[in-house]
């Protein structure tokens, strides 16, 4: 039985996005500014093709300008690289975006690295990392940036509660772990060999699972009234043919403990493309030194 609160991030997403049209207008109708995002796909893999659609038609719909690459999966680390050195100067695109994962002939650490760090909308240069790190403003990676709005959607202080990471990737563990500990948090961050993780799950007032594995987390590890962040998704092939979405908490068994917690799908996957749209904008606004165009940092409050 669900006695938890559903955080829906269509809902959420929907209004970020919102606040994000209007800041977009604000800019064009003051300083005569449209963000540009550039998008890069390597290879025709299915899933990152709907991803990259969904990032341009997102964009589109927000008044921004979005110009897709398509590059086939032959594409050289070289010619990657170059054309990110093209990008990089371009005044009519403030945000790059390489969309992950590249064919394994092409090193993904250089990819992050030759992207310029004032264009990086997905977070991932060491030097965003650095500054996030150093509680200094940085473009957030966006899944991050997307859980701590939900949180704080749900929760008015974070200031003095335990929150607990499961996760330790550079794109989604680290850096929120980084994230609530700047909101006065105290912060454990676990993994898939923990120590006895489920006792330290059960500390959490704030659980955010980003291990990778299909519903590790059951309904006994969450602590009564506790937030749950479900960052996981995992494909099972189902009949059809088709996939089928699992996070990595056992949402029928942890939804009857916890006070909140996001579905999967329909959580933290949908914030990620907001989010996106958040660092753009940002980055334009930053790149142009304009600062009388208001950026929205958290989820306004419902209407």
């Amino acid at each position: 039985m669900t006695t938890a609160t559903i955080i829906d991030g269509k809902e959420a997403s929907a209004r970020l996005k919102d606040c994000v049209a209007k800041a977009v207008a604000d800019l064009k109708a003051k300083h005569g500014l449209v963000p540009g995002l550039a998008t890069v796909l390597v290879g025709e893999d299915p899933a990152s093709q709907v991803y990259v659609a969904s990032k341009q038609k997102t964009a589109h719909a927000l008044g921004m300008n979005s110009i897709q690459h398509n590059l086939p999966a032959a594409t050289s680390e070289a010619d990657l690289l170059n054309l990110l050195r093209s990008l990089n100067p371009d005044p009519a695109i403030n945000g790059i975006l390489v969309q992950l994962p590249v064919p394994k002939h092409i090193d993904t650490i250089k990819v992050i690295t030759t992207t310029a760090v004032a264009k990086d909308v997905d977070g991932l240069h060491p030097e965003s990392a650095g500054r996030l790190m150093s509680g200094r403003a940085a473009l957030v990676s966006c899944t991050p940036m997307g859980c701590l709005m939900l949180i704080k959607d749900v929760l008015a202080d974070l200031t003095g509660l335990h929150a607990v990471v499961v996760g330790r990737s550079n794109l989604v563990g680290k850096p929120v772990a980084h994230l609530l500990l700047n909101e006065n948090c105290t912060v454990t961050i676990a993994h898939s060999r923990t120590r006895d993780l489920a006792a330290i799950c059960r500390t959490a007032d704030i659980l955010v699972a980003a291990v990778g594995r299909k519903e590790m987390i059951r309904g006994d590890w969450i602590k009564p009234g506790a937030t749950v962040i479900d960052v996981g998704i995992n494909r099972v092939p189902a009949a059809g043919g088709k996939n089928k979405l699992y996070g990595d908490v056992n949402f029928a068994e942890a939804s009857a403990v916890a006070g909140a917690i996001t579905p999967v799908p329909g959580g933290v996957g949908l914030m990620t493309v907001a989010c996106l749209m958040v660092n753009t904008l940002k980055a334009c606004v930053t790149q142009n030194g304009i600062t009388d165009v208001a950026l929205p940092m958290r989820l306004p409050p419902r209407v």
